[in-house]
């Protein structure tokens, strides 16, 4: 009886989740076209953004595969 107990209280409880890193909130800015640049140098600063964007989502996946390892599956 104790276990059924300890196990509804659990389930009513919850899961406390962590907070998301304010990193992971963060949306990349497309690069800054300045009239008179070469278009090879914008395309080159777009690359570096959407690099950045693949990163921070890495980290998100990262981030949520973790959750997922501690606190189980989705339903």
């Amino acid at each position: 009886m104790n276990r059924a107990a300890t196990t509804k209280g659990q389930a009513q409880a919850g899961v406390l989740l962590p907070p998301l890193p304010d990193d992971l909130r963060r949306q990349e800015p497309h690069a800054p076209i300045v009239e008179g640049q070469p278009v090879i140098s914008i395309l080159a600063r777009e690359r570096q953004a959407l690099d950045r964007a693949n990163a921070r989502q890495g980290r998100t996946v990262q981030f949520y595969d973790d959750l997922i390892s501690k606190y189980g599956k989705r339903p």
